[in-house]
């Protein structure tokens, strides 16, 4: 999926409380691929000639696709907050999306780094039919979540009046 996607379902998912909230969910939902991809693009901006991703991309897809990371630094964030942060579910929502849409021949999906993962070979999200899929879907959600929002919202003067 792609990260903007990524960002979005994240927010959909895990940010509804608030629009703080929506914006930690979206950032989490796209952070694996930013903190894995992010440096090695950085550092080709202005390069005419495109080189082999670098071993460190490997190595930090790696983790930032972890669910075992994934579950070690949501406990850490869980026992310094007292609370569950739920909104890191985002994250964990990414690894779980690239599962089934990453080829094995093209950054398959580690989701149990450091332990030994059985590579699904999914199908490639960035198929025109699969993008369209996926944006129609995400605007169906927001557009329930705003339409549930308002309503809501109604419920509230009307109790308040």
């Amino acid at each position: 999926m792609d990260v903007i996607a990524h960002g979005l379902w994240g927010g959909a998912l895990f940010g509804r409380k608030n629009k703080p909230d929506w914006r930690v969910a979206f950032l989490l939902g796209i952070a694996p691929d930013i903190l894995a991809f992010g440096p090695f693009f950085i550092s080709q901006m202005g390069s005419s000639s495109w080189v082999k991703f670098p071993h460190y991309v490997y190595q930090s897809y790696d983790i930032t696709h972890s669910l075992v990371v994934w579950a070690a630094v949501t406990c850490l964030v869980w026992f310094f907050r007292k609370s569950f942060p739920w909104v890191m579910g985002a994250w964990a929502l990414h690894i779980l999306c690239d599962i089934p849409f990453h080829r094995i021949d093209f950054f398959p999906t580690p989701y149990l780094w450091p332990l030994s993962t059985p590579f699904h070979n999914g199908t490639s999200w960035a198929r025109p039919i699969f993008i369209a899929a996926n944006y129609t879907a995400i605007v169906a959600v927001y557009a329930v979540s705003a339409w549930v929002r308002r309503g809501k919202a109604r419920a509230a003067d009307t109790v308040t009046q």
